[in-house]
């Protein structure tokens, strides 16, 4: 008798920017619920899901590996073994694409948030999971994650999932780590900072010949509701005003420009286009590419 399939296919989709691959690798989902969203009505909140077909909050969480002038860049590293079992599938899935982890140039964090850096170390035993990479991020957030002032005010879940874990996972690559303030930081690609979220959150703008494509990070964790709500923002925000802020910006430029986008949480494989819609804004999903 033939055996159905036990398991999905690997979570890697290639999608080329002019000269440049750029290959999403996931890192599984996580799941919760809509009581940590701030700034909107959760009702609303829920409606818009439902609508949606999505009754629940299911987060993608995605890593961008990025093929540019003979060079490989991974954007952000997933979650590692410090959150839910169905995410922290990086390194699976970057074997299932055919990437030796070692092969891999620079690392760039889009912030420090454990489901964005904690896949950088293996704490098990030390061992760097990247270890040929620079580590690469804005000049502001190591500061905030390594000021013990800041630690002090957080409960005691932020102080280890994210200021703790942070420094854990950063700390073995301190002789290999660049700062940047913006700018071009890998061929092809340049910096948009975008704080608020976290004071160093940055958002990277990949262009190559006519092509763009914008990884706008944790610009949206609840596609949907935000885009719907551009107000709306989340407990773990570091400044929710001045995420919204962002949030907004980012959403009238990608939407004016017509840039491509994809997203640490959009949902997998991530590519998508934002349109606007009155006062709020709508996401579409690209279609599948069958060649790149």
């Amino acid at each position: 008798m033939n055996q159905p399939p036990a398991q999905q296919i690997p979570g890697v989709y290639h999608r080329k920017i002019g000269d440049i691959v750029v290959t999403v690798i996931s890192d599984g989902y996580l799941d919760g619920n809509l009581e940590v969203m701030r700034n909107v009505d959760l009702d609303k909140a829920h409606k818009v899901l439902a609508d949606a077909f999505r009754p629940a909050r299911r987060t993608s969480v995605n890593t961008f590996l990025i093929h540019s002038k003979g060079r490989r860049a991974l954007v952000d590293t997933g979650s590692g073994n410090y959150l839910q079992q169905s995410a922290g599938k990086v390194q699976q899935n970057l074997a299932a694409a055919g990437i030796d982890p070692a092969s891999i140039d620079t690392v760039l964090l889009t912030h420090m948030h454990p489901d964005h850096s904690a896949g950088l170390t293996d704490m098990s035993n030390g061992k760097l999971f990247f270890p040929n990479a620079e580590l690469v991020m804005h000049e502001k957030e190591l500061p905030h994650w390594f000021d013990d002032s800041a630690m002090s005010k957080a409960d005691e879940r932020s102080q280890k999932m994210y200021f703790l874990a942070g420094r854990e996972q950063v700390e073995p690559y301190k002789k290999q780590t660049r700062l940047f303030k913006d700018g071009e930081v890998f061929p092809g690609v340049t910096a948009v900072p975008s704080p608020g979220h976290t004071p160093g959150h940055t958002a990277y703008l990949i262009a190559s010949g006519d092509d763009q494509l914008m990884i706008w990070g944790d610009t949206v964790h609840v596609p949907e509701v935000q885009t719907a709500f551009p107000d709306a923002g989340m407990a773990f925000d570091t400044d929710l005003a001045a995420a919204a802020a962002s949030r907004k910006r980012m959403f009238d430029r990608v939407a004016s420009d017509r840039i491509l986008i994809a997203g640490m949480h959009l949902h997998f494989p991530a590519f998508s286009r934002l349109a606007r819609d009155g006062d709020a804004y709508r996401i579409y999903p690209e279609a599948w590419v069958q060649t790149f």
